[in-house]
């Protein structure tokens, strides 16, 4: 039996998961592997709050010191957040050789080409599968389980936030402000909400996946981002009807070397796989060459979810201490994958369209005289008849450049016979 000492930094709802789950699976994990993981240290500014589990007596410290500089921890888990301290933490950790642990998925996206630059330079071990997907191990699934793939196409469902409102949205025929305010009330949603309604972090986790895939650390720089707050209740509806749901989507697709990256709001066929994930639950569809369709799906954030990722992580680390192999599986290893990222400009799909527009004849060939002039060809309009002086018409179109798109919206938007500005979605039919 191999002991292996471990140091975590944080001890807020994450860290509390991994000490308890540790505590509770620790024996059970030495049967399976071999390796006793130890909770050596717990380093915090506040170690006298109540988390609801108690690490072993006097591995509690206030000295984060006494993780990064013990020669007696063997691994360093990062659990603070941010991309402050826990940089500074990281790199220190790596220069002192110790193979570092970390569900940080904004210091990744921001400065992972720094920190795998500098694990490189001390040949220790960083293992990350909580980044992204919570307790989904999808990590592993790029960089072990389908490693004799060439990627065609990452589609994921990233943000348990945005799920659950726009799951709520759907089954409760609610709006976008109300079911915000319920999830901030329930602890869905955070005070400030913008980090997971506007996209970001998505985003975050898009540009890890994106980078494994393609051999390049591509940073924030390369993704177009959008959010869910133009989502309404109207196009929840509509959508439904056509036999779609509406899901912030992360998407990595390449077509002859040329990779897109985007997040945004799309319809995806209700019947889908992705269309069947619900409420906090993330789901990441995966395509390669030689296996075809892959999803992984599961919890994508939450305490029990996020621990259950590391205490994977520190087990593969203590392996790979205990056989002597660090870097069996590199941080990150730079290759060849892609020729250039594509310009959202330049993308393809289809649309959903909806326009507020005035009952009088003609509007509808103004409006599809000027999709012709920018090469959009129409698949279905549907209006639906009223007592009101405007009405709703829902466009949805063959695939057509986004610049075409963008540029065909603006035109149709200072109609005067269009009383509201365009509202526009993507289609990924995901076939």
């Amino acid at each position: 039996m191999r002991n292996v000492n471990i140091g975590i930094i944080g001890f807020g709802t994450v860290g509390a998961g991994v000490v308890e789950c540790l505590l509770r699976n620790g024996a059970l994990i030495a049967e399976r592997t071999g390796i006793l993981p130890v909770i050596a240290r717990v380093a915090d500014l506040d170690i006298t709050s109540d988390r609801g589990v108690v690490p072993p007596a006097g591995s509690l410290t206030t000295d984060v010191s006494e993780v990064l500089d013990n020669p007696e921890i063997d691994v360093v888990v990062e659990l603070v957040g941010g991309t402050g301290v826990a940089k500074q933490f990281v790199l220190r950790a790596l220069a002192n050789g110790k193979p570092v642990v970390t569900a940080n998925k904004a210091l990744l996206a921001g400065h992972g080409a720094e920190i795998f630059a500098a694990a490189d330079k001390s040949t220790a071990d960083v293992y990350y599968e909580a980044s992204v997907g919570g307790g989904i191990p999808c990590i592993k699934a790029l960089r072990e389980g389908l490693v004799a793939n060439q990627l065609q196409e990452i589609v994921g469902i990233l943000n348990g936030t945005c799920n659950y409102i726009l799951t709520r949205m759907e089954e409760e025929l609610a709006d976008f402000g109300q079911v915000l305010a319920e999830a901030q009330a329930a602890g869905y949603a955070e005070a400030d909400p913008s980090f997971d309604v506007d996209g970001i972090d998505t985003a975050h986790k898009a540009t890890i996946l994106a980078s494994l895939a393609y051999g390049k650390w591509f940073g924030m720089d390369p993704f177009h981002v959008e959010g869910i707050r133009a989502v309404t209740l109207q196009d929840i509806e509509y959508a439904a009807e056509l036999g779609y749901r509406i899901k912030l989507l992360a998407i990595v697709k390449e077509t002859g070397g040329a990779v897109q990256m985007r997040v945004h709001p799309a319809l995806i066929p209700v019947r889908s796989l992705l269309g069947h994930v619900a409420g906090v639950f993330n789901a990441v569809w995966v395509r390669g060459d030689t296996v075809g369709q892959t999803m992984y799906y599961g919890r994508g954030a939450g305490r029990e979810a996020t621990a259950s990722a590391v205490v994977a992580d520190i087990v593969d680390v203590a392996r790979n201490l205990k056989s002597d192999s660090h870097w069996r599986v590199p941080a990150f290893r730079p290759h060849n994958g892609f020729r250039r990222v594509v310009p959202m400009g330049e993308i393809t799909t289809r649309y959903y369209v909806r326009l507020q527009a005035l009952d009088r004849p003609g509007v509808l060939a103004l409006v599809t005289g000027i999709l012709g002039e920018h090469r959009i060809s129409i698949a279905s309009v549907t209006q639906k008849e009223t007592n009101q002086p405007s009405v709703p018409m829902v466009i949805l179109t063959h695939q057509a450049a986004e610049h075409e798109m963008q540029a065909a919206l603006r035109r149709i938007g200072e109609l005067a016979e269009i009383g509201a500005p365009p509202v526009c979605f993507r289609i990924e039919d995901l076939d």
